[in-house]
């Protein structure tokens, strides 16, 4: 048994199938990028599960959020195509994926053997199924981050900075939420712009816009915290 905590992240995609054949496949072989670009940075070990469902085990808890945040902007960073008549669609680009962070042990963890067991993802799992919207002709979105931990203070506190969290993101744009994602993984502003082929000023009028400021602050934080119980 592994008495350290991680964090696991499950992912819930939303309005999943309103998206196209082709749209799913592309979404699939973007993931797998950013998987290996999570691991690369955080040392992560991602897994996805009947195209609709991912697992996310973060060994460093501190860097829970930040992972949590760079899957979820760069999800929204993704153009899909607009179909005006599909409210679903829009529903996906709005919110894109439900993600809970479970803080806690791991009885098996094997990279190799592609195995992941114990308190962290059981808390994560549960969180998700819980606040489940498959099967609703009606989506009502309320929340798309979570926290659960044994600690009932500290869900607390997480808790209210991530519902902030979850009312900036879903107003952020697609390229918004790109700069987002690239300033999540590290990239200054200069190396942004050089990116995406525009000013550097134009990527801090977006990080500005998106409330980058904030988001970083909350990511600090949560580093913060968790390192003092971890």
């Amino acid at each position: 048994m592994d008495y350290t905590n991680h964090i696991v992240i499950s992912g819930d995609f939303i309005a999943y199938t309103s998206l196209s054949t082709d749209e799913k496949k592309t979404l699939e072989q973007q993931l797998l990028q950013l998987f290996q670009q999570l691991e690369t940075k955080y040392d992560t070990f991602s897994r996805l599960i009947k195209g609709d469902y991912l697992e996310c085990v973060v060994p460093d808890p501190q860097n829970g959020l930040a992972v949590a945040l760079a899957i979820k902007t760069f999800i929204k960073s993704l153009e899909i195509e607009e179909k005006v008549e599909n409210n679903r669609t829009r529903v996906f680009q709005t919110y894109s994926i439900r993600l809970a962070m479970g803080l806690g042990r791991l009885d098996r963890f094997n990279r190799e053997e592609n195995i992941i067991d114990g308190d962290a993802i059981y808390r994560s799992g549960r969180a998700i199924s819980s606040e489940s919207t498959h099967n609703k002709e009606r989506m009502v979105i309320k929340n798309t981050l979570f926290f659960s931990s044994i600690n009932e203070e500290l869900n607390l506190n997480i808790d209210a900075i991530i519902s902030l969290l979850d009312h900036l993101l879903a107003r952020a744009t697609s390229r918004q939420s790109e700069v987002l994602f690239l300033k999540i993984m590290g990239n200054s502003e200069k190396v942004i712009a050089k990116k995406l082929g525009v000013s550097q000023s134009s990527i801090n009028q977006h990080s500005t816009a998106s409330g980058w400021n904030g988001m970083d602050k909350a990511i600090r934080y949560f580093n913060h915290t968790l390192s003092k119980i971890s």
